[in-house]
């Protein structure tokens, strides 16, 4: 999203997509653990989907100039956050 939040499917309500971008057995299901939600972030972050944005806008900029604009805005963003973190 735009404010940083992080979109993962499996952390999603189970049942149906009602936009249809989702299979059933990608959202909640009981059986996902701390360490599958872990490895759904890290899957996440280290080889991101562009063709299911939660944020378009960031898609577009990330498959077009990834070591450009976007690269600056995830790094104020990270800085954004550890100063969060702190106060």
């Amino acid at each position: 999203a735009k404010n940083g939040d992080v979109c993962i499917s499996i952390l999603h309500e189970p049942g149906e997509d009602k936009y249809g971008y989702e299979k059933p057995e990608e959202r909640w299901l009981p059986i996902h653990t701390v360490e599958t939600i872990m490895i759904s972030v890290i899957s996440m972050l280290a080889d991101p989907n562009g063709d299911s944005p939660a944020n378009v806008d960031a898609a577009k900029e990330w498959r077009e100039d990834p070591n450009g604009e976007f690269k600056k805005k995830v790094a104020r963003c990270v800085r954004k956050s550890q100063e969060m973190a702190f106060d």
